[in-house]
């Protein structure tokens, strides 16, 4: 009879830490997911950042060719 009780308390317990390691792995794949979707995210950050650097080098050029123009157009007027 003490057998018995012995075998339901391991098939118990079995049961439990079958059952928490599912909502584990389960939750793991959510993580797994979130991780890619940080990771597409840091990429698009990375290229957004490399676009704003051309961007910001254009402007600084068109604003060099603009004081140019001004002190030519200065010089012209003169």
């Amino acid at each position: 009879m003490l057998l018995w009780i012995w075998i339901a308390v391991v098939v118990a317990a079995l049961v439990i830490l079958i059952a928490a390691a599912v909502r584990l792995l389960g939750r793991l794949s959510g993580l797994r997911r979130a991780a890619a979707k940080l990771r597409r995210r840091q990429a698009d950050a990375m290229k957004l950042q490399e676009k704003a650097l051309a961007l910001q080098e254009t402007v600084l050029e068109v604003q060099r060719r603009a004081e140019m123009t001004q002190s030519r157009l200065a010089a012209v007027r003169r």
